[in-house]
């Protein structure tokens, strides 16, 4: 085959598609190939490409930090079942990688398979920051005290009525389709990653104030922020996830494209995935996850009301778009200039020196 994928999740599902789109024998590994998906993905719907598949979408979000904000872009869940689907021309093969080298694989039971090129798409490494979540699936009607019709609450600071830790967290709230809500307790970054029976206990409380009973599935949202990115790797696993957000499905879904036609022309994945402006970005981002981690409790409420007063263009540069360096700085720069100097201590005290950071590629 020309092209072994090791992972089955959406990157590595994507770049299957976009191989096979290409002309490649393409093959992809997964573990548990019919498992449904448990997972929630989203993003926010101008960075995701034409062709995603879009479950459900709010046209508009909220965040409430200190003050509240509208936010005038659309948000968007995607369909698992659509996400998941393959060409009928890619081999899927139900197995575990022990081993793993640039054209081969070993599984568990033994077999070995053997390509032009193995991508890595299996998830990112552990680091030592992490985002953490614990979300249930409630009726729609049971989430309106949280979230109103037609809107995805990104961020609520405020805190829930009970809580074991000062570690600063949020309520997440998106419609997940017609008549359901996803109501998500988040710890945006820790090191080591707020364990999760303290999500729970956060997330219970909210919904025991309004008399909602919690339901017994639950979603377990665990995200490593700075992972050590890989050689011939995709997703999560090449170092997509932003690190101060955790987003990365839409840089992965858009750039799948890109990466099946390098493979094709024989071109490093690397190049396109990391090219120098993209690294000098992520550069900046980590700076960002330094500054969070670094702040106290009830200086990160403060710091987002801050960043969602920036204009909404600065507010995109940082957040989504990998690949411009003079907007992702002019948003930072925006930021320290607005925030009060003891927020500006923990911003300026936190930054590594860029020769000390980790750039992916």
């Amino acid at each position: 085959m020309d092209v072994l994928i090791v992972g089955g999740g959406p990157a590595g599902r994507a770049l299957a598609a976009a191989c096979s789109g290409r002309g490649l024998v393409t093959a992809l590994v997964d573990p548990h190939p019919e498992r449904p998906w448990r997972a929630t993905y989203a993003a926010w719907t101008d960075e995701l490409p034409v062709d995603a598949p879009i479950a459900v979408s709010a046209g508009g979000a909220r965040v409430v930090a200190t003050t509240e904000h509208r936010i005038a872009r659309g948000y968007a869940v995607l369909d698992n079942e659509r996400l998941r689907r393959l060409p009928d021309d890619v081999r899927v093969v139900r197995g575990t990688v022990v081993e793993r080298g640039p054209r081969h694989v070993v599984l568990r039971d033994g077999h070995v398979l053997r390509a032009g090129l193995v991508v890595n798409a299996a998830g990112a490494s552990e680091g030592r920051a992490a985002q953490h979540a614990v979300g249930v699936v409630v009726p729609r009607a049971h989430a309106e005290p949280f979230v109103g019709d037609g809107e995805a609450l990104i961020m609520d600071w405020r805190k829930p009525p009970d809580a074991g830790t000062p570690d600063p967290t949020f309520l997440y709230a998106i419609p997940v389709s017609d008549d359901q809500v996803l109501l998500e307790e988040t710890s945006l970054a820790r090191a080591p990653g707020l364990p999760l029976a303290e999500l729970r206990l956060r997330l219970r409380a909210r919904l025991a104030a309004r008399g909602i009973p919690l339901p017994s599935d639950e979603e377990r949202v665990r995200i490593p922020l700075d992972g050590r990115p890989e050689v011939d790797a995709f997703g999560a696993a090449a170092g997509l996830v932003h690190p101060a957000t955790g987003y990365g499905v839409a840089n992965a879904l858009r750039l799948a494209p890109e990466v099946a036609r390098a493979i094709a022309d024989g071109v490093p994945i690397r190049r396109v995935v990391w090219p120098a402006r993209a690294k000098a970005v992520h550069v900046f981002r980590e700076r960002g996850l330094a500054a969070l981690l670094a702040m106290r409790p009830e200086q990160v409420p403060e710091f987002f009301d801050l960043f969602f007063q920036l204009p909404e263009n600065q507010q995109r540069n940082y957040l989504g778009d990998r690949a411009d360096p003079r907007g992702a700085l002019g948003a930072m720069s925006a930021l320290f200039r607005a925030a009060p100097w003891r927020l500006r201590v923990r911003l300026a005290f936190s930054v590594q020196p860029a020769k000390g950071m980790r750039t992916p590629g």
